[in-house]
């Protein structure tokens, strides 16, 4: 499962997204998620996927990424479209228990479930087209000046777009060294599927123990890397690439403007 995680990682391409300006791709993903979250009807849902597929052929990423991407979301989008099917109550009943009177389907309810397993993989898919196609060093780039303003209140831009990148990019490093603990731990007989909840909880306890040696291993040999290189917190920082707002990012932009504006015109009417 870890091994499927994909966010964090950057596949390199030469495509319409990948030469956005990283500032504008994170604006415009931001907006993406504020649109799922406005919508509310299967119709609507359809549309914007729809518009999230054209976006991902445009992008040119490999679909395998895109799947791999939801297979460690599968069991968080069963345990929601669940919840949602049985809890949410209405009026159209559409199935009942015969043993249990409050154990029922409703047309509301399932409506919601599809809508929030819509939601939540529509999110996924956004969000790791960001970090597939843009750099880490662009994407703190962007971050950076996009919280430039705020350090006119003592803000620090460029510690908390560091923190965020690094954080970001060490997800599929600590994946992939969690696989190979849990390899290592099978070779030697170590079983993580057998038992009740509680044992298998104590079972994590052999990879949960080496991989935070190895996380903090990996943040001091990062300090001392970034230290050797005389890091000094961004100050008069000189950059290889210089970030530059081009006519594709202007066409994105009036295309995702445009999109939102038809979104939610036929939302509200």
């Amino acid at each position: 499962m870890f091994k499927d995680i994909t966010i964090g990682q950057y596949v390199d391409g030469n495509s319409v997204i990948h030469r956005m300006d990283a500032r504008v791709k994170i604006l415009l993903s931001i907006l993406y998620i504020i649109l799922l979250f406005v919508i509310d009807s299967i119709a609507l849902y359809a549309v914007f996927g729809v518009f999230t597929a054209f976006l991902v052929i445009i992008s040119r990423v490999p679909f395998k990424y895109i799947i791999k991407g939801l297979k460690p979301m599968l069991y968080i989008l069963i345990f929601t479209a669940v919840i949602n099917l049985f809890v949410t109550g209405g009026e159209t009943v559409l199935w009942q228990s015969s043993l249990w009177k409050g154990l029922k389907i409703t047309k509301e309810g399932l409506t919601i479930a599809v809508q929030m397993v819509l939601r939540l993989v529509f999110l996924v898919i956004g969000t790791s087209l960001l970090t597939l196609t843009t750099t880490p060093i662009m994407l703190t780039d962007g971050i950076e000046k996009l919280l430039k303003p705020l350090d006119a209140v003592k803000v620090p831009s460029h510690e908390i777009a560091m923190m965020m990148t690094i954080a970001i990019r060490f997800i599929p490093t600590l994946s992939e060294e969690t696989e190979k603990i849990i390899k290592a731990q099978k070779a030697r007989g170590a079983d993580f599927e057998s038992g009740n909840i509680i044992k298998r909880t104590k079972a994590m306890v052999p990879i949960l123990v080496p991989l935070f040696i190895s996380a903090f291993k990996r943040a001091d040999d990062l300090a001392i890397a970034m230290d050797s290189r005389c890091y000094n917190s961004g100050k008069k920082r000189t950059r290889m690439k210089q970030m530059k707002m081009t006519w594709i990012d202007a066409a994105a932009s009036g295309v995702m403007i445009a999109f939102s504006v038809f979104v939610i015109i036929i939302q509200r009417f």
